[in-house]
C-alpha cells in the first residue's frame, strides 16, 4: 500500500482499484492499495485532533448525483428545517437556505426542531431508520429512548441554555455539574416501522426541591395518534467528584422560565411503585460476564443510560422476546457504571405468569417482569427495572 500525505485511510473491502480521498488541506492525497483476500479487513487509526474533515467522492458511469432525504411525503424529518420555517425553528435565529435540487443546508439545522405552545414545548420530527428496527421489523425500545434523549438535548441546545456540557447549562458548566437520570417510565401503545415518521414533544417541570422532571409524547405523523408516552426524573451530579449535588439557585433561575406544569400521564397511569430487589433466590434467569464497550460510554464518562436496556434483555427468556411485545418499562438508576465494570443481569417473571410445561412452550397471557443489573464483583446495584409485556 502506497500513501502520499500524512493521514491514513483504508476501506474495509477492496476491488483492487485506486481511489481518491480528500482532506481539508491545500493538497489531495492518493492511496494505492493492493487487493485484500476474501474476508480480510484492515483498520487504520489517526491521532485525535489531527483529522478535521474526511470526505469520499464517488462517481459512476452516469456521473455523480446527490440525494436529499430532508422530507418524507412533504414533511420534514430528522429536525431539518427550511426557508421560512427556519426562523421559527432555530432557537438562535440561524437562517437556513432552502435548496430544492438537493444543495447545501446549514448543518446546524439538522439538529433543530421547533418550539410550540409559547415556547414551553419543543417538537422534533424523525424518520425510523433501517438500523433502528429489530427482528420483528419495528423500532426497538432502545431506539425510542435514544430518540427521546436526542430530543431532550436538542431542546436544551435550541433554548440557548446549552454550554459546553452534555445538556448542561452555562451555570452548570461553571460549577462542573451534569444532569443524571434517576428514574424513567416509558409506555408504548404502538411501535413504529421502518420509514415511519414520528413527531416528539418534550417539556420540563420541577420535581421536588432539587430535581427536574422531563416528559415526552410521541405521535405517528400519518395518523396523528399518540403512540408513546414517557416521563423521567433528573438530578445533578458533580462531574469530577461524581457526587450528587443540590440544585443551585443560579441554575434554577436558568431553567425555571421553561417549566410547564403538565403531566404526560393521567389518573395514576404512570408506574410510580417501588421496584423490588432481585437476588439469586428470587431471579429465574441470571446472565453474567456483561462487559461495557468503549462505544457504550457517553461524554459524561459513564455508560449511557439507554445501553442498560440491552443488558436487561440478555436475561429475558427467548420465548418471551419472540412471542411478546414490550409495552412498558420503568428503570431506576442506582449508580453509574464505568467501562471497567463487569455486570450481571437478573430477571424474574411474576404476577400471574403461567410457567411453561416444557422448555419449548411459550408463556400465556400478559406478563410482568422484574429486572436487576448489578456489578458482578461486589453485587452493587446499577439499575432496577420493571416491564410489562403483551402477546404479539
Amino acid at each position: 500500500m502506497k500513501l502520499y500525505g500524512e493521514a491514513v485511510a483504508m476501506p474495509m473491502a477492496s476491488s483492487g482499484s485506486t481511489r481518491l480521498f480528500h482532506l481539508r488541506r491545500p493538497w489531495p492525497f492518493r492511496i494505492k492499495q493492493e487487493p485484500l483476500t476474501a474476508g480480510a479487513s484492515a483498520i487504520c487509526w489517526a491521532r485525535k485532533g489531527k483529522l478535521k474533515e474526511f470526505r469520499v467522492q464517488a462517481s459512476g458511469g452516469n456521473g455523480s448525483k446527490q440525494a436529499s432525504v430532508d422530507r418524507v411525503n412533504g414533511r420534514k424529518v430528522n429536525g431539518v428545517v427550511h426557508g421560512s420555517e427556519a426562523s421559527s425553528s432555530a432557537g438562535n435565529g440561524t437562517a437556513v437556505r432552502q435548496v430544492d435540487d438537493g444543495g447545501e443546508v446549514s448543518m446546524h439545522a439538522y439538529r433543530l426542531g421547533r418550539f410550540v405552545e409559547d415556547r414551553f414545548v419543543y417538537r422534533q420530527t424523525f424518520v425510523i431508520r433501517s438500523y433502528e428496527i429489530g427482528p420483528d421489523e419495528t423500532a426497538t425500545m432502545e431506539t425510542l429512548l435514544n430518540l427521546l434523549q436526542e430530543t431532550a438535548l436538542n431542546h436544551v441546545m435550541s433554548s440557548g441554555l446549552a454550554s459546553d456540557g452534555f445538556g448542561a447549562t452555562h451555570q452548570m458548566s461553571l460549577r462542573k455539574l451534569i444532569w443524571v437520570v434517576t428514574r424513567i417510565n416509558i409506555q408504548v401503545e404502538k411501535y413504529s416501522r421502518w420509514g415511519d415518521v414520528v413527531e416528539i414533544d418534550t417539556w420540563v417541570a420541577a420535581s421536588g426541591k432539587n430535581g427536574m422532571r422531563r416528559d415526552w409524547m410521541i405521535r405517528d405523523c400519518s395518523t396523528r395518534k399518540i403512540i408513546t408516552r414517557a416521563t423521567s426524573n433528573w438530578v445533578m451530579m458533580n462531574r469530577e467528584t461524581r457526587r450528587l449535588s443540590k440544585l443551585p439557585e443560579q441554575v434554577r433561575e436558568e431553567v425555571k422560565p421553561f417549566y410547564l406544569e403538565r403531566r404526560v400521564f393521567f389518573n395514576g397511569s404512570c408506574d410510580n411503585e417501588k421496584i423490588e430487589k432481585l437476588t439469586e433466590d428470587t431471579a429465574e434467569n441470571i446472565k453474567s460476564g456483561l462487559a461495557p464497550r468503549w462505544s457504550d460510554m457517553d461524554v459524561n464518562q459513564h455508560v449511557n443510560n439507554v445501553k442498560y436496556i440491552g443488558w436487561i434483555m440478555e436475561s429475558v427468556p427467548m420465548n418471551v422476546l419472540e412471542d411478546y411485545r414490550l409495552t412498558s418499562m420503568t428503570l431506576e438508576y442506582r449508580r453509574e457504571c464505568r467501562q471497567s465494570n463487569l455486570l450481571e443481569s437478573l430477571t424474574s417473571l411474576n404476577e400471574g405468569v403461567e410457567i411453561p410445561v416444557n422448555t419449548t412452550s411459550s408463556y400465556s397471557g400478559e406478563l410482568r417482569s422484574t429486572h436487576l443489573l448489578r456489578l458482578q464483583e461486589d453485587k452493587a446495584e446499577i439499575v432496577r427495572g420493571r416491564a410489562e409485556w403483551k402477546r404479539k
